[in-house]
Order: structure tokens, then sequence, then C-alpha cells
């Protein structure tokens, strides 16, 4: 596994190169800025980019997805001290695969390592815990109930594997589907649920605990 690792300042770099070169886990390449960042993925093609979702010149989802644009075969980690849903949707969309809170790195890096380098996503307990809380307090305000239970097994087996970062076409192979039945599959879930992208179908999925 060959990481890069960008952040603007030098004393979380080297700690964050401390604990994975602690783990046997390379790090090709530093930046301190998001300019900086990109110019070294192309240099370098890393496994896994770690990015600081604040950084000077491009922040770090410009950087995701520039990066992703560039070459879709790294995964991508954004570090950030927000919480809320909106750096969390925005990260998503633009080609992260995992999403760590900074007060938590030193317990959470390396299974997000892990994870992602097996292409499923990751988050912070701490954001999950926070995305939950929204959601159910979301409900009560509207009045609203949560449709999960609306689905058919089968749309709950589309969903999960969505949500894992499976492509329509990667399901329908899992399932041992039709193309086109995957894709309704999709369609009438998403209706069911209000979601509108990939984005909120992962997040969803994290909130009712079917992926972590």
């Amino acid at each position: 596994m060959r990481v890069l690792l960008a952040d603007d300042h030098a004393i979380v770099r080297r700690g964050l190169r401390g604990l994975l070169e602690s783990a046997g886990i390379a790090v090709v390449a530093e930046a301190g800025d998001g300019v900086d960042a990109i110019r070294l993925c192309e240099e370098h093609r890393p496994d896994i980019v770690i990015l600081d979702i604040a950084m000077p010149k491009l922040n770090g989802i410009e950087v995701a997805s520039r990066v992703q644009k560039l070459d879709p075969r790294p995964g991508v980690i954004i570090l950030s001290v927000h919480a809320d849903e909106s750096y969390i949707i925005r990260a998503l969309a633009a080609g992260a695969r995992a999403y760590l809170l900074k007060s938590a790195t030193d317990e959470d890096l390396l299974p997000a390592l892990r994870a992602v380098a097996a292409d499923k996503p990751f988050f912070s307990p701490g954001v999950t815990a926070v995305l939950v809380e929204d959601y159910v307090r979301t409900l009560q305000a509207r009045g609203l109930t949560d449709s999960y239970e609306l689905l058919t097994a089968r749309e709950k087996e589309v969903l999960q594997l969505l949500a894992e970062g499976r492509t329509n076409k990667e399901v329908a192979t899992t399932l041992d589907l039709g193309l086109s039945t995957v894709e309704t599959h999709r369609s009438n879930l998403m209706q069911k649920l209000n979601l509108h992208n990939t984005a909120e179908i992962v997040l969803y999925a994290v909130r009712k605990g079917i992926i972590r």
C-alpha cells in the first residue's frame, strides 16, 4: 500500500507518517497544499491519498475531485474537523471513500486504510453518531417516519451493495441479475427513501447501520 499525505501542517504530516510507517505502510510523498497534492499524485500514482479538508490553494474536496478525474484508482480519505452533513456529502460526491475526524485520527486511520484498500467506505464513529442524531432529529421535526421497511428484500440487498461502492454492473453480477433489473431496483429504492444520488445512498446506509 503506497500512500500520499496532504496537510498544510508539517507536524500533522509527521505524526501521520509515523503512524503509517509503524504499521509497515509506505508514505511515497507529502504535500503541504492542494496544488502540490495533485502534482505529486500524478508523479507517484499512490494507492491511497489522505487529504486534509482545509489546505491552501485548493482544499481537500477540490483535490479529491481533480485526482479522481485524473485517475479514479487511488482511494481518497478526507481528514476534517467538521462532522456536519454538508461537508460529508461534498466529500463523497468528490470521490472520497472515507471521512475521518482529526480528533480521532490515531484510532481510525488504519481501519480506514484497510476499508478503502478493500474498496469500502469508512467513517469515524463520531461522524456516524452525528449523522444518526441529525437524521432522527430531522424526521421528528418534520413528523416523518423512516421508509426502510418499505423496501423489498432485493432492494435492501441492492442498497447495501451500492452503499459499499459497487457499480450497477457489479451489483448485477453479485446478485446474478440483469443490469436493467438492478437499475429498476435502484430507482425504486431511491424514490422510496427520497434519495437523489450515490452520496446520499452512502449516508443513509451509515445512518441505518447498514455499513460502518
